[in-house]
This record gives structure tokens, C-alpha cells and sequence, in this order.
């Protein structure tokens, strides 16, 4: 069943109004490099164009954001919402878009991938969960794409306005400020029981009930002032590069796993599992990167995972392009097994399904929930002794054509929209047979690391 915060599409006064123009972003790449190569943008560019908590231009909303390496889409104020929930929730998000849609008048001037109307959205984990999704249709959106910049804005009216001015939809700048000191406390599982939680699930596999579980645990955060979401999203970003920094509804993070990106027919997911802690020494980290690599555990861990990715993009795809071997992912606090998994999206039999859709068949992912899917949700729900909310939920974008990028809540954190100085951070951990209590626990605590740096103060 789906809730709309707002009046329904078909209810409003008048129709949604959207208007895409070119924009001189300052700091964009420059297309005149001599070698033919452009520069990599500032990742922090788009984000400082967000309004600070309480300006009037962010319309009391939570800031949006999809950036990696300087490029994606980030947004602020609400023209509409859709809140939705239960196993239904993807398509009742979607159908609502296109109800949305159907009536708009649009003028896109730019015509790349993330102009005209775009919505972000943010889903929960799990069907029961009382999380359940939102897609979120902001008043403003700036993106850069390849040296392109644009500025897109959405209104409800009978006409288009005039060109929009982005000074003056931004407002005046103020940097975002720190969040002092941060305190932590258990969340729902203290750390030694969530060991027992994690034993628990080795034996489930040794029992052949799965053959692979992932169990996540949460910690509760308290910061000495609120929390400014974008302190958090600038040091992601810069710290995270090669991750994809989001932010949706108060669900924010670098999520270094793209559950399906889709554009113009072709489809992507990155993979990730197979996780080892970094040193800090460089020649160490090579040693450790070997030894990740020929991992019988991680990769066995990342078989699973790319298979079911594979198998659910099976049905939508006309050909797919699974790699024989994982390549190592180097992140700053750890090392991943990573897989890109591709396919050409059906041919004349199969209409396109949308970003979302995709979306929604593949997830959960064996990287976030287990093999089998069924039988590790059902003993993720027993076991793990927490509601994840939307963290390993998809979370991301969509346009008026289906096309989009959504990732996997991970390394993320959910802020509360009753107390600004309130953040749950979440992390998880692949289970299988060979997995040892205490060293998922300490790969829980490297994860953890990314959301305890951006929301710290030095």
C-alpha cells in the first residue's frame, strides 16, 4: 500500500512543471585539455551548492545527493513524495512517478542522462519493515556529467516560468558546520552479541540451512551539535572517491556497490563481497590484496554474490557479461573482491523495465542478504535481533525515461528527523562456513569506519 504526503498526481492543481538549462558550473572539467583527457572534477563541487539546514530554499527537507568523482546529481526542496511500503513498495513508488509524469510539461534544453524530471529514492531492506521507501521529487537539481553541467527545476503551475537562476535557488552559501564531539553506545546487539549472533549464523550454514548469510548490526551515535548532513556528505566525498556518495531523506553514506545502473538499453552492477581491513602500509596492503585474492572463504563469498546478480538480470537482458575472476577493490579503510556485472537490456520480445524495476528484482543481493535468498532473509529476520531500515536498500535516482542509478545503502548511516544530534551507522558481514565470530566482528568495525570519520569533528 502506498502513501502520498502529498496530494496525488492527478489531484494537483496543476501540472508538474520542469525546465532543464545549461549551466557554467564553476569548477567543472574543461573539455580543453590538449591530450584529449578531461580533469577530474572537485566531488565536494556539487555539494557545496547544498542550502544549510533550515534555509528557506531547502523547504525544510532533508538534502539529496548522487556524486562520484565530481559528477552525479544533488538536490534540495520537496515539490512532492511518495511514501510507500510492504513487498509492493518498488512498483507503487514507480507507478506513482509515472501518474506524476503523465501530465508534465517539460522543456529540457540539455538532454543527457539525469536531466528533465528526476526523483531519488530510498527503499528498506526489508518488505515488513516499517522503513518502507520513499521517492522524493526535489524543486531544485543540479548535475554534471563529462564536463556538462545543468540545472534543472520543478514546480507545479500552468505554464513555464522564466529561466532559472541558480544564485538564487541556492541562496546564500553558508558552510557547513561541525558536529563537535561524537559519542557512541551499542545499538540494538552490544558487540559481544552480536559475536553470538554471528555464531549463530555459521551454524545455520554448517547446518545446510544457507549457504551464506549476511548479518548486519547498527551502533547509535550522539553528536555535541546537529548534525549538518552535508559536513558528513563533503568529507564522504573526498575521502571515498571512487564510492558513490548519496544522500536521500536522511539516509546518507559512500556505497562502494552499484546495484544496477541503466542507460539507453545497457545495464551494470558492481559487486562486492569478499572484504579484507587495510594496514595503512602500502606494501602490507599489496601482500593483503594477493591474499584476498586466492581467499578460498571470500571466494566462495563472492561466487554467490555475483551469481545471484547474474541470475536476476538473466530475465531482462538479451546477452550478460560475468567476469571469470573478481578484480581487488582498494578502498581507504579496506580491500573488496569487486565483479562488474553487465548486460544489453531484452531485445523485441522484452519491453525495458526501468532502473527501478531492475532494482527491485535483484534486490537483496547475496552481498547483502545470502543463497539462498529466501531461506537467509528468513534467518536474517530471526537472528539478527534489528530492523535495518533502508541501510542495504537500494537508494538512488530516476528519470522520466526509467533510466537511473541506484545503489546498496552500505557504509552508510540514518540520521532522525526528530533529533539532530541522533545517527544510526550501520555495517554487515558475509557468513559462510569458514567465517570466524571475532574477525567478522573486527570487519564490522572497519566498515564502520567511513560514517565515524565523516561525522567526526577533526
Amino acid at each position: 500500500m502506498s502513501t502520498l504526503t502529498s496530494a496525488p498526481a492527478e489531484r494537483l492543481p496543476h501540472p508538474l512543471v520542469v525546465r532543464t538549462v545549461a549551466l557554467d558550473l564553476a569548477g567543472a572539467p574543461s573539455s580543453d585539455a590538449t591530450d584529449g583527457t578531461l580533469p577530474e572534477a572537485d566531488p565536494t563541487d556539487l555539494l557545496d551548492l547544498l542550502p544549510a539546514p533550515g534555509a528557506e530554499t531547502a523547504d525544510g527537507a532533508a538534502p539529496l545527493a548522487w556524486v562520484r568523482r565530481g559528477d552525479g546529481l544533488v538536490g534540495w526542496g520537496e515539490v512532492l513524495r511518495f511514501e510507500v511500503g510492504g513487498p509492493g513498495r518498488f512498483a507503487d513508488a514507480e507507478r506513482a512517478w509515472h501518474e506524476l509524469l503523465a501530465h508534465a510539461v517539460v522543456r529540457d534544453e540539455v538532454q543527457v542522462p539525469g536531466t528533465g524530471p528526476v526523483a531519488f529514492g530510498s527503499f528498506a531492506f526489508d518488505e515488513r519493515s516499517a522503513a518502507g521507501g520513499v521517492v522524493v521529487v526535489p524543486r531544485v537539481v543540479v548535475g554534471r556529467r563529462g564536463g556538462r553541467a545543468w540545472l534543472t527545476t520543478m514546480t507545479v503551475g500552468a505554464a513555464l516560468g522564466p529561466v532559472p537562476d541558480l544564485d538564487e535557488l541556492a541562496g546564500v552559501r553558508v558552510p557547513p558546520a561541525s558536529p563537535g564531539a561524537v559519542t557512541y553506545t551499542d545499538g540494538a546487539v552490544t558487540a559481544d552479541g552480536w559475536r553470538d549472533v554471528v555464531a549463530a549464523g555459521i551454524a545455520a550454514v554448517r547446518d545446510g540451512e544457507v549457504d551464506k548469510v549476511v548479518l548486519a548490526r547498527d551502533v547509535e551515535a550522539r553528536t555535541e551539535h546537529p548534525l549538518d548532513a552535508r559536513w558528513a556528505l563533503q568529507r564522504l566525498a573526498h575521502g571515498y572517491p571512487s564510492c558513490w556518495t548519496f544522500s536521500v531523506d536522511g539516509m546518507l553514506g559512500a556505497t562502494p556497490e552499484l546495484l544496477v545502473r541503466s542507460e539507453k538499453g545497457l545495464v551494470t552492477s558492481r559487486v562486492l563481497a569478499g572484504t579484507i581491513r587495510r594496514t595503512g602500509d602500502d606494501a602490507a596492503d599489496l601482500a593483503r590484496a594477493a591474499i584476498l585474492a586466492h581467499s578460498s572463504k571470500d571466494l566462495e563469498e563472492h561466487e554467490y554474490a555475483v551469481r545471484s546478480v547474474a541470475h536476476a538480470l538473466e530475465p531482462f537482458c538479451s546477452s550478460t557479461n560475468v567476469p571469470d575472476v573478481p578484480f581487488v577493490l582498494h578502498l581507504p579503510n579496506v580491500l573488496h573482491l569487486a565483479s562488474d556485472v553487465t548486460g544489453v537490456l531484452g531485445g523485441e520480445a522484452h519491453a525495458h523495465p526501468s532502473s527501478l524495476a531492475l532494482a527491485a528484482a535483484l534486490h537483496p543481493t547475496a552481498a547483502v542478504c545470502g543463497t539462498p535468498t529466501q531461506a537467509a532473509a528468513t534467518l536474517i529476520r530471526r537472528i539478527e535481533g534489528m530492523d535495518r531500515a533502508r541501510y542495504a536498500g537500494p537508494v538512488g535516482w530516476f528519470g522520466a525515461d526509467g533510466d537511473g542509478e541506484w545503489g546498496i545503502a552500505l557504509r552508510s548511516a540514518q540520521t532522525s528527523p526528530d533529533d539532530p544530534h541522533r545517527v544510526r551507522l550501520f555495517a554487515g558481514c558475509g557468513i559462510v562456513a569458514a567465517s570466524d565470530p571475532a574477525a567478522e566482528l573486527a570487519e564490522s568495525e572497519a566498515k564502520l569506519v567511513p560514517m565515524r570519520t565523516a561525522i567526526s569533528s577533526d
